[in-house]
């Protein structure tokens, strides 16, 4: 068996006495599409934003590509807290697309995709430059370089935000509802991307969405989260056409028929 890219050991999130996440076990393999649905506050984003050290975590390991992350091994093999340093090194790990879309508007979009590179990676201008511009053409915006992003739709801002976190070649793509601030209209171009990228490219991913068409067909493995914990999980046409749990079962059948 490969060991997981992603691996969450008992992991506990609670602010407060509010539990978020309930010693959760999750797993995803190397290049494996995984997408998380479940109702609002199952826990499901906190997910992604552990992963990207955006929030702490309570209890448990996680582990990214085998290392501890919000962890570190002391000389005697014990696990202790880990420092910026390596939080800082293990980012590198990562990329996200948020919900909304975080660009610097001061900064054109070639600038907003260049500067972590330049910044963090120390890639020359020259070759920051060229991999922008491939990532560009690859969601289909090459003419909008030298645009600012309030020059551009929605749609067009959430593929900048996707190239922006290719740029820095993640192993590991997180989208945490990257269509839930757009018009309907624009939802297809910024779906049509992600598709894409899991069709043709081998980075794991890891998607929370409401889209569920959409997570049919992008997804190896769908997991449904209720509570903090994983109800139920499968491949897609197995969650989508015969969950085993009658909570799945009326998740689906609200979101499906609303």
């Amino acid at each position: 068996m490969t060991e997981p890219i992603i691996k969450f050991d008992k992991v506990i999130k609670r602010y407060g006495d509010h539990v978020v996440l309930d010693e959760l076990d999750f797993e995803v393999a190397p290049g494996e599409k995984v997408t998380i649905i479940g109702p609002s506050g199952s826990g499901k984003s906190t997910v992604l934003r552990i992963l990207m050290t955006l929030e702490t975590i309570s209890d448990g390991v996680v582990y990214v590509g085998g290392e501890p992350l919000w962890h570190e091994k002391s000389a005697s093999g014990e696990l202790a807290p880990a420092s910026e340093a390596h939080l800082r090194n293990m980012r590198r790990e990562l990329g996200m697309v948020f919900q909304q879309f975080n660009l610097f508007p001061h900064m054109t979009v070639l600038r907003n995709i260049t500067e972590a590179p330049m910044s963090v990676l120390k890639l020359s201008r020259q070759e920051a430059v060229q991999r922008a511009r491939e990532l560009l053409e690859l969601v289909g915006l090459t003419e909008h370089a030298d645009k600012y992003p309030g020059q551009l739709s929605g749609g067009q801002q959430q593929r900048v935000g996707i190239a922006r976190a290719l740029a820095m070649r993640p192993r590991i793509m997180l989208f945490d509802e990257p269509t839930s601030a757009l018009d309907p209209e624009l939802v297809g171009e910024v779906l049509n991307v992600i598709g894409r990228l899991a069709a043709e490219h081998e980075l794991t991913m890891l998607l929370v969405t409401h889209e569920m068409r959409f997570a049919r067909e992008v997804s190896d493995r769908v997991c449904f989260f209720d509570n903090g914990k994983i109800r139920e999980q499968g491949k897609p046409e197995e969650i989508f056409t015969n969950p085993k749990e009658q909570r799945t079962r009326d998740f689906l059948k609200a979101v499906l028929e609303g």
